[in-house]
């Protein structure tokens, strides 16, 4: 009998020691793959939808977020719509957020001038340079954090579970019917959800289909269709749970982008 093919090796990891502070057009469905570098790192994305995914998850912005990538995080970046991507680099040293995971921040007008600003600025050492990024900093610093994230479950029955939601969004199946589907109790995989997760199975399944609309919505499928596709009962429902989420409506998501 014939030998079954080994399996493909796993892609390799790009290593940047700084990170770059940039302007990068990406095209919808353009990837960014798996990097890292020493220093730490803000993704902005003017408008569609940028993700960023790591080993525990992803994160996902619109244009009224940035991403906050830590130094030493292996991570890649996925575009939905046609972006213009703003990324600013700080040194490993200078973490005026004190965070060390990736966290999706909210974006005010400001903020969001200054990262355009330092991003396309020329990258000298001026004066002007240095009091901008003061400024960057302070407005970081008050800048409340978002949590637009879909982690990623590493016990086999919780991610069995996740596969069929994150699979078909529209799937209406309660937790319990889900687990009967896998063979694994209900009461088993809610403790599961809270302990490895830091969420309920409703709010997991909310994220997960607030991600979903946001790919749709950058694709430009209509608001309703996009309701529809990914199980809420109405397209008011939908507008009402995303509106709660990002601060706007899908149809301004959808011109913006």
């Amino acid at each position: 009998m014939p030998q079954a093919a080994p399996p493909p090796e796993p892609e390799p990891i790009r290593y940047t020691p700084v990170a770059p502070t940039h302007v990068r057009v990406l095209a919808p469905g353009d990837r960014i793959d798996a990097h890292r570098h020493d220093d730490h790192q803000i993704a902005y994305a003017g408008s569609g939808v940028v993700a960023v995914t790591t080993d525990a998850g992803t994160w996902y912005a619109p244009g009224t977020r940035a991403i906050w990538v830590p130094a030493g995080t292996v991570h890649s970046h996925r575009a939905y719509g046609h972006l213009e991507m703003y990324f600013v680099g700080l040194p490993a040293d200078d973490n005026p957020l004190h965070l060390d995971e990736p966290t999706v921040l909210a974006v005010s007008p400001l903020l969001r001038e200054l990262i355009i600003e330092y991003a396309r600025g020329p990258k000298s050492g001026s004066p002007e340079r240095h009091r901008l990024r003061a400024v960057l900093r302070d407005q970081l610093r008050a800048s409340p954090q978002q949590p637009v994230r879909l982690p990623t479950p590493a016990d086999p029955r919780l991610a069995a579970v996740c596969a069929l939601v994150h699979d078909n969004p529209a799937d209406p199946r309660t937790l319990a019917r889900l687990g009967a589907a896998t063979g694994v109790g209900e009461r088993t995989l809610s403790r599961l959800f809270r302990s490895e997760l830091g969420m309920t199975f409703p709010q997991w399944r909310t994220q997960s289909r607030l991600y979903h609309a946001l790919r749709m919505l950058g694709d430009g499928v209509p608001v309703t269709a996009v309701a529809h596709r990914c199980g809420w009962s109405s397209t008011s429902a939908f507008i009402d749970v995303f509106r709660r989420s990002f601060g706007y409506t899908p149809g301004t998501h959808q011109r913006r982008a």
